[in-house]
């Protein structure tokens, strides 16, 4: 009885470690959907892709990843490291495409109540 008590707060704990956008934005970088993903993105975003960092708004953020999974298809993401406190969340991860492999950052921060990408990198 006791192993389970501990074992139940334990759950949560994991659980609400695991929650926030990143499980959701992962499934829309494995599907290549730069529309989806974008949905995520704050109004200004840093984006980086290969010959190109820079901060845009939401919607220039959009075409440059969809030019960059256009010239990219996306195999899969696999995650590395993910860590998450109150306010943001953060992932380290490799994004494979038929191009490659590329290590992928996503970082998210809590604004109005709503986590949203602040930053996403990917570099050769």
């Amino acid at each position: 009885m006791k192993k389970c008590l501990l074992f139940i707060p334990a759950f949560f704990l994991f659980v609400s470690f695991i929650t926030g956008i990143v499980p959701d934005l992962i499934k829309s970088l494995k599907s290549g959907n730069a529309h989806d993903t974008a949905g995520y993105f704050d109004n200004t975003i840093e984006i980086t892709v290969p010959g190109q960092s820079i901060s845009v708004d939401k919607q220039q953020a959009e075409v440059i990843l969809q030019n960059f999974f256009r010239d990219n298809p996306v195999k899969d993401f696999k995650v590395i490291h993910q860590s998450k406190n109150e306010t943001s969340e953060y992932c380290i991860g490799t994004l494979l495409t038929t191009n490659g492999a590329f290590r992928t950052t996503i970082y998210t921060k809590q604004k109005n109540g709503q986590d949203l990408v602040q930053e996403l990198r990917f570099e050769k």
